[in-house]
């Protein structure tokens, strides 16, 4: 008499976040439209995709001319380089691994991208240390595992922005309003790629106190 096999319960897949190609990232648009750039081979290393990329800058608009910019994580320097093609006037890219800081310079100067300073170092500490309502446009990509990174990022880059500026986050949850506000922030748009969710912040808009 033949035994019955337990049934085994299929496993779920994993949902993971869209990646570019292994070894490369790819511009989108601006003066190095499709330019491929190389990406260093880097446990955790989470590249924004394409798609992402494209919906911010749909947000954003395409010509960022004049506009000053960090980078705070930038770790293949997607953002802070696709900001540059697009005709920002300074990007500011921190990052604190070495070989993924040799890999930026080594991208900023095959660009020829003079507008672009690579800085090794904590994104949170630069954000402190640049004039305060100065930069037009912050981009926090911070590990996802690090606690309270994101919070301090955020309160940082809530003081370094323009009133007119914007703070572009991933995370691996939803920001809510409630939340955003404790940092003097509103939710302007928002978007999920995957288990990543992508915020575009403003500055909450304090309304002036009418007179009798």
């Amino acid at each position: 008499m033949s035994k019955l096999k337990p049934i085994v319960p299929k496993k779920k897949p994993v949902v993971k976040r869209p990646t570019s190609p292994s070894g490369e990232i790819r511009i989108i648009g601006g003066l190095w439209k499709r330019t491929k750039l190389s990406v260093a081979d880097f446990p955790d290393l989470r590249p924004t995709p394409d798609r992402v990329r494209e919906t911010l800058f749909n947000w954003l608009g395409q010509d960022l001319s004049g506009w000053r910019c960090v980078d705070a994580f930038a770790g293949t320097g997607a953002l802070g380089f696709e900001a540059a093609s697009r005709g920002a006037d300074h990007v500011l890219m921190c990052e604190q691994q070495p070989a993924l800081v040799v890999q930026l310079q080594a991208t900023a100067t095959k660009l020829q991208a003079k507008m672009v300073r690579v800085e090794r170092g904590d994104g949170v500490g630069a954000l402190k240390r640049v004039a305060s309502k100065s930069i037009d446009l912050v981009f926090l990509d911070p590990p996802f595992e690090a606690v309270g990174i994101a919070d301090a990022a955020l309160a940082a880059a809530g003081l370094a922005v323009t009133d007119e500026g914007f703070i572009y986050l991933e995370s691996p949850k939803a920001l809510s309003s409630e939340d955003a506000e404790v940092f003097g922030l509103n939710v302007h748009r928002f978007g999920k790629a995957g288990m990543v969710h992508y915020h575009l912040l403003r500055k909450l808009v304090k309304e002036t106190p009418q007179t009798p």
